[in-house]
């Protein structure tokens, strides 16, 4: 509809206005009364904006007519029945007077409306409904999508995947396409998957200016998650879409509203006659306590408009009510929550639905959660299709989830719509709906090969399922044709608790995964044990917890896990069974279904046989039915008391061997060319390998702390680039969200765990010219010897030199003779070692164990107790491997350089980045700058040589990544240490190449296949004039009581990136899209530890001259004070109230300076830090990020937008 058309949305706001009018009346209405009347009220009310919203989203007057009339309709009634409440004296006469002067007001509104439309339909006969006379829209001729920014749980690379998918439909159809997203680490900030692609910060403002520039006809808004919605909103509310005449499509605003809000969606339900769990909305910690009063304990609170459930949880006291209230009130953009009654423990389904403009409807996938509600569904185990539903309930749920998306009015694209059901009463609630593609469309996407973000994309424009073709079968299928799959998928969720081990980690209805692995086969059992070794937990199947099962501690332990969900409940169930528990016994304390508990039951009674009957007892047969159970080499050679390979020589010598199936969307119905494959252990094999070149590359699992989306946004482009070569390329990989699972990104798509069996058997099928280990992360440069120890061609840098540079001893003999610098370092390999070299180094130190990503297990230590204790719980991380311990460097600039280097040793520089946190913030969570903002040129030089030395001795060939630590000695000259060499794809590639506009993935790619560098025309680094920043992004808030200091062990899940013209204005930019928010004039407080209190004197002096007032703790007090600063003593939190905690909470404290060292001052500092966190007070833990935020601020919220494909062109200039 064009934006021409009646968009009358002011009465639709206006009717909103009326429904909640009428909901605080009822609300008041006496009980005994109320229950005939208020229904009534309720209905009429609810249904004016409701048939506006359906009128709206209609193409012809004619049916806009129709719906306005309707809605005139209930509003003469609600009007007759809010008289009735006065004449009898029921509620608040004044809020019903009011009421019923809105209803006036809209009844008017409604009237003039109608009548225009009428005359409207005198003057033309009929708009043409894109549905019948035209295909797709061609009013529409520039699309702006919104990504959804970086990741952060709850919101992961699956919005990647969903908006590349779309960028890709709308521009085969001929549509420009506009992209905004703030993440450089995502495929679909490209410059070639749009026309114009802003890597911009998320919010209307900057939004506005991009729709300014770019002039869109369409806002497409379901590809972005929450983020995209929310922002969608924002643009409607600030009048942006009507004052550039941009349409929404693919969700209406009306539509977004009912389903995201609690309270409109609950009710819209009741009128399609579907239950929700009683529940009522709060706007204050009043009105939660009154409705708990009425739905009891425990009691479930949800906020409204939040992402991963965020703010929500489980109250099950007053106290706990109290905390999640007000926090979900703090967290939700319109300030409330939704107070539910308890439905823990109840079966909860999922079901993905496509809609279209003609009122198709089909469902993608049927999901099952193992886990039963209580549980956020990012976090449950789930299996498709659902497991446990009798024909006739999947019949119920399937027609009750198309009513709702017809009820909420999403009628172009997918959704998905969650149930619980009570197994004992069967008892049918909906839960929610997500009008937009999620995580779990992106699941069901991956589990069926129906691509639902592409086709939703098509809807959006003016296409009917029907006239799609469905690619996978190679078009002999419609779009409109159900999926049906001959095959089982468990998705089970990656956890990081490790990173935060003060947090909860008990599983709630706030998310807390980070990442997700997905498998198929042909039975639960299968499925289920390959998801648990893709996890890469060091789990190779349902291994035993360590409890003492004869134990009644451990018993009593084992029982508190079955009944309190958390991370590994599912190991605590297979031991439940090792201990001879039944599977009525557990479900009583679990609530997992009996027919998942039967399954587990029998896996772990096939492992006591096994083990029972040892290796001797494996012939062909029984290894066949122990391998259709999904149980690996690894798993059975640790049941029979010998190793993997020799399980591996056994199986062999029985021609005991997986076949691969292909994943088709039609269960076999129809042959496809599509070579999307899965492995299992039945007679024929549909793989048909080609004789062509191929090259494998290893993907990178499930996403985790320190190994995400800038891993796959490498192997995409490996696969991208060595297809454009013409290679046939094979993509390896378990991770159901990412762009490289996708069944187009790569010739063949291999959907299988990373692990050394799985690898093997699929390189001995496609006999691949080359393997790439580089671009995975730590997941695949792990196998990289034990898979060239089986002849597998490992190309690009040799797995002896990246052993070699992982190595600490062999490494530290290549630094000397290339006579480089290193902090002073030993390896001990023990306590009494470590302690004695400590003293020859001087603390603080630097500790860390090899053969580590993301700084797991990495810390500063101050002294001897620290470090005793450290090597003590380090020793674990390092399976025995060596400590490292190195001086800390103080003070010191760290530096990032990337470099790709080619079988001849040419290399160039991809980047030289600089730090803004000091060294000993883990890399990943640091800012950086590039161009670096502050080291001179001399200095830039000597990192150049440096790095080039480290390639050559190295033998790399392909990527490197070196970091680098730049202290300033006693005569003022800049002293390069080196940190640590990384022979592989880095975090920064993604960042580095959309800086550069080089996209170093690709160029190292084909330099591994043998391409030089000359002859790819790749000779020269290219050093932008304008800044790009990247900040970090935390999940801090999501886990109570974690410490939001930054450190050596990185725990950022997400990046952003800023560019502008000098680097206060790039950082600045960089922040907005962090969503870190400029702290208002007001009250600045300093605490920094001794060695910082030189370096806080320009930002304290900055902040008052901008305007703020200083506050400070009694030692950096005195010495501001001392440099001729005013300032205000405040207590620290041990020295009495009122102290600086205090003044946080009564919101008089706008930006916090605190700085530390060692752990007594970390953890008295850490409520301040912790406070600020929860009222949402903007805070640096370093100097330098204090000093590059304060001095960012004059540029906040300034300067123009640049498309990459402008700030590109620039550089080719």
């Amino acid at each position: 509809m064009s934006p021409s058309h009646f968009r009358e949305l002011n009465v639709w706001q206006l009717a909103m206005v009326l429904a909640k009018q009428v909901y605080e009346i009822t609300a008041e209405l006496p009980r005994e009364e109320r229950y005939g009347l208020t229904s009534q009220l309720q209905r009429s009310a609810v249904s004016i904006p409701s048939n506006i919203a359906e009128g709206n989203a209609r193409y012809g007057a004619r049916d806009y007519a129709r719906f306005i009339s309707m809605a005139q309709g209930s509003c003469a009634e609600l009007q007759t029945q809010l008289l009735l409440a006065l004449e009898l004296f029921l509620g608040d006469a004044a809020a019903i007077e009011e009421a019923l002067s809105t209803c006036d007001r809209v009844g008017r509104m409604l009237h003039k409306l109608h009548r225009s439309l009428l005359q409207k339909l005198e003057s033309e006969s009929r708009v043409p409904s894109p549905g019948a006379d035209m295909p797709k829209r061609t009013d529409l001729k520039t699309i702006l999508i919104i990504g959804a920014g970086p990741i952060v749980i709850g919101q992961a690379c699956e919005f990647d995947y969903s908006g590349a998918q779309a960028c890709k439909a709308l521009r085969d159809e001929g549509y420009r396409v506009v992209l905004v997203n703030s993440n450089p680490a995502t495929i679909m900030t490209d410059p070639n998957m749009a026309d114009a692609v802003y890597i911009e910060p998320i919010n209307w403002q900057t939004v506005e200016k991009i729709i300014a520039k770019e002039k869109p006809d369409a806002l497409l808004p379901t590809m972005g998650g929450q983020t995209a919605l929310n922002c969608a909103l924002d643009l409607a509310d600030h009048g942006v879409l009507e004052k550039y005449g941009v349409e929404l499509i693919g969700a209406k605003r009306e539509a977004i509203m009912m389903a995201e809000d609690r309270e409109l969606f609950r009710v819209a339900m009741g009128e399609i006659g579907l239950e929700c769990p009683k529940a009522a909305v709060a706007h204050t910690l009043e009105e939660a306590l009154e409705i708990q009063t009425r739905v009891g304990y425990p009691t479930i609170i949800r906020p409204s408009f939040t992402l991963g459930g965020s703010g929500g949880g489980i109250a099950y006291n007053r106290e706990e009510l109290i905390e999640i209230v007000g926090r979900g009130l703090e967290l939700s953009p319109t300030s409330e929550v939704l107070v539910e009654e308890s439905v823990l423990g109840w079966k909860e389904f999922e079901m993905e639905v496509v809609r279209d403009t003609a009122d198709n409807c089909i469902i993608v996938c049927s999901i099952e959660n193992l886990d039963p509600m209580g549980v956020h569904t990012g976090d449950s185990i789930t299996v498709a299709p659902a497991q446990t539903l009798t024909d006739k309930e999947y019949q119920r749920l399937r027609d009750a989830s198309i009513a709702v998306l017809r009820k909420i009015g999403v009628d172009t694209g997918g959704s998905n719509v969650q149930f619980g059901i009570n197994a004992q009463t069967g008892r049918v609630v909906v839960i929610e709906m997500n009008p937009r593609v999620s995580r779990s469309s992106a699941l069901a996407s991956k589990a069926t090969g129906f691509p639902i973000a592409k086709v939703a994309a098509k809807l959006a424009v003016g296409y009917t399922l029907d006239e799609l073709k469905n690619e996978i079968t190679g078009g002999l299928t419609p779009a409109s044709f159900e999926p049906s799959i001959d095959y089982v998928v468990t998705k089970i969720p990656r956890f990081a608790f490790e990173k935060f081990p003060q947090a909860d980690a008990r599983l709630t209805t706030q998310m807390k995964s980070v990442g997700e692995v997905m498998a198929m086969g042909r039975t639960f059992s299968e499925s289920l044990q390959k998801a648990l070794r893709g996890l890469e937990t060091g789990k190779i199947g349902l291994d035993p917890t360590g409890l003492d099962l004869g134990s009644e501690d451990d018993m009593a332990a084992l029982k508190r896990e079955l009944k309190a969900p958390g991370p590994e409940r599912l190991f605590y169930v297979a031991d439940a069974f090792r201990a001879g528990m039944s599977v009525e016994q557990v479900h009583a304390l679990s609530f997992i279904d009996p027919w998942f508990l039967d399954q587990i039951e029998d896996l772990i009674a096939q492992e006591q046989q096994l083990a029972a009957d040892g290796l001797d007892s494996l012939d062909a047969a029984r290894l066949r039915t122990l391998k259709r159970a999904g149980f690996s080499d690894a798993r059975l050679a640790e049941l029979c008391g010998t190793n993997e390979a020799a399980v591996r020589a056994l199986r062999r010598a029985h021609k005991v061997r997986p076949v691969y199936k292909r994943v088709d969307s039609c269960a076999a119905e129809f042959a496809t060319d599509t070579a999307y494959l899965y492995s299992t252990y039945e007679d024929e094999c549909e793989a048909k390998p080609s004789n062509r070149d191929k090259i494998m590359i290893l993907g990178g699992g499930p996403n985790r702390i320190g190994q995400g989306i800038e891993f796959d946004y490498c192997c995409v482009h490996a696969a991208l680039a060595l297809r454009e070569d013409g290679y046939e390329t094979i993509m390896v990989n378990c991770n159901p969200e990412t762009v490289s699972t996708d069944y187009d990104t790569s010739d063949r798509l291999y959907f299988e765990p990373l692990t050394l069996e799985d690898v093997l058997e699929i390189v001995e099928l496609e006999q691949p010219k080359g393997v790439i280990v580089q671009y995975g992360g730590q997941t695949p440069l792990k196998l990289a010897r034990a898979l060239e120890a089986n002849g597998v061609p490992v190309i690009g840098t040799s797995p002896d030199s990246i052993d070699l540079a992982e190595d600490r001893e062999r490494f530290q003999q290549l630094v000397d003779t290339l006579g480089l610098k290193q902090p002073p370092n030993r390896i001990a390999r023990n306590a009494e070692e470590a302690l004695v070299l400590a003293r020859e180094i001087g603390y603080p130190l630097v500790v860390r164990p090899s053969y580590v990503l993301g700084g797991r297990a990495m810390e500063i230590v101050y002294g001897e107790s620290d470090l005793a204790r450290y090597v003590r719980d380090a020793v674990k991380v390092s399976n025995d491997s060596p400590v490292l311990l190195d001086r800390f460097l103080d003070n010191a600039v760290e530096v990032d350089v990337d470099i790709i280097a080619d079988k001849d040793g040419h290399v160039l520089i991809g980047g030289v980045m600089e730090h803004i946190e000091e060294a000993g913030v883990h890399s990943g969570d640091s800012s950086c700058s590039l161009p670096p903002y502050s080291l001179s040129a001399k200095t830039q030089a000597e990192l150049r040589r440096q790095v080039v030395m480290l390639a050559k001795g190295l033998n790399v060939v392909g990527l490197m990544n070196t970091q680098f630590a730049v202290q300033v000695d006693e005569a003022g000259d800049d002293i390069v240490f080196l940190l640590e060499v990384n022979p592989r794809a880095s975090r920064t590639v993604p960042f580095v190449s959309k800086a550069t506009g080089m996209a170093l993935a690709k160029i190292a790619a084909r330099c591994m296949a043998g391409k030089t560098l000359g002859e790819q025309g790749a000779l020269k680094e290219i050093v932008p004039d304008y800044y790009s920043v990247k900040e970090a992004i935390f999940p801090f808030a999501k886990f109570q009581g974690v410490d939001p200091i930054l450190g050596p062990e990185m725990r950022s899940t997400g990046e952003v990136m800023g560019v502008g013209r000098s680097f206060g204005a790039a950082f600045a930019r960089a922040q907005e899209a962090g969503g870190i928010k400029a702290p208002p004039l007001g009250k600045a407080f300093l605490s920094v530890r001794d060695p910082d209190k030189q370096r806080v004197l320009p930002v304290a002096q900055a902040l008052v001259e901008r305007g703020y007032t200083l506050v400070a703790t009694s030692g950096t007090c005195a010495w501001l004070r001392q440099h001729g600063l005013q300032c205000d003593q405040i207590n620290k939190v041990a020295e009495g109230r009122p102290h600086i905690v205090d003044l946080i909470k009564n919101g008089e404290i706008v930006y916090i300076v605190n700085t530390t060292e060692g752990r007594a001052a970390i953890s008295d500092s850490f409520s301040i830090r912790r406070e600020a966190l929860q009222h949402r007070v903007t805070y640096s833990t370093t100097v330098a990020g204090a000093r590059a935020l304060v001095h960012s601020l004059e540029f906040r919220g300034t300067g123009p937008v640049w498309s990459l494909q402008e700030l590109h062109k620039e550089l080719e200039a």
